[in-house]
């Protein structure tokens, strides 16, 4: 790949060459181990981040560069059908954050895999409302798809 394509992807402005150029970075924000193991496999050869509190996910987030972001709503089971406001103890604060930070990970494509439909509407719309074109929800059973059409082995 040469600067120019790199710089392009860098900026979001390159379409999505990240696997025509080999192994992508995945960022993984997630309390439930049994879906670190999943990314793990569906992400074979590629380098994966991990985070299971909002402020690690904002730590990584602003010291690496990510070609795909996953995020999960419910962090902790006192989250889980809590009808709480969302707070820093959520994944709405990394969405919130990343909404507020357009200039980070302007080129990564964001997906929130919540089981809270509710939840990864609200943070869809904040991260659109702060600009990002590339964030959607897709249901954690649509997720394997999805990670096939964006990111082919």
């Amino acid at each position: 790949m040469g600067i120019w394509q790199g710089l392009l992807g860098k900026l979001g402005l390159g379409g999505d060459i990240s696997r025509q150029r080999g192994a992508i970075r995945v960022f993984l924000l997630d309390d439930d181990e049994s879906r670190h193991d999943w990314f793990d496999a569906r992400f074979p050869g590629d380098h994966l981040d991990i985070a299971v509190e909002p402020r690690r996910a904002i730590e990584l987030l602003s010291q690496n560069f990510y070609d795909a972001i996953f995020l999960d709503h419910d962090l902790l089971p006192e989250h889980y059908k809590s009808s709480a406001p969302d707070d820093e103890r959520t994944g709405y604060a990394v969405a919130a954050w990343l909404a507020a930070n357009p200039h980070v990970q302007p080129a990564a494509t964001i997906i929130v895999h919540t089981r809270n439909a509710e939840a990864a509407h609200r943070m869809v719309r904040e991260m659109e409302r702060g600009g990002r074109r590339r964030v959607e929800h897709v249901s954690f059973k649509y997720l394997p798809e999805k990670i096939k059409h964006y990111w082919p082995s």
